[in-house]
């Protein structure tokens, strides 16, 4: 079930940095997330529904500057949505729980998948298994 809440809700829940990268499709600076170099064991979920993301056992390191995951925790965790905010086109990924924008994703990651799932820390909130 889809969470919707208003502005004002989650201005109340989110830091004002959560909520512009959550809710005003932010990007958080380069090398400055907290998840970025993280390695510890556990899975990501959304901050602003809790939902599962990503698991720890599929983040590398891409060098991008952003946490980066080859695949998403399951195939209905995720949306997309096309982004031509850069003037080119790009791959938005949101929480299928919350619509929150977590980041993009892009066809130049490792095998299996190929996929490079580039996330805001901001958006993350990690637990440990």
């Amino acid at each position: 079930m889809k969470i919707n809440k208003s502005n004002k809700q989650w201005r109340t829940q989110l830091s004002s940095e959560q909520y512009h990268i959550c809710r005003e499709q932010g990007t958080e600076a380069p090398f400055s997330g907290k998840y970025n170099t993280f390695d510890q064991d556990g899975l990501y979920h959304c901050v602003c529904c809790n939902q599962p993301l990503f698991d720890s056992a599929v983040k590398f390191n891409a060098g991008c500057g952003w946490p980066s995951f080859w695949e998403s925790i399951n195939s209905g965790a995720l949306t997309y949505q096309d982004d031509y905010s850069l003037a080119v086109k790009r791959v938005e990924v949101r929480c299928s729980g919350c619509d929150a924008h977590l980041g993009h994703v892009f066809d130049d990651g490792p095998e299996p998948t190929g996929k490079r799932y580039c996330i805001n820390s901001v958006v993350l909130d990690f637990k440990k298994r």
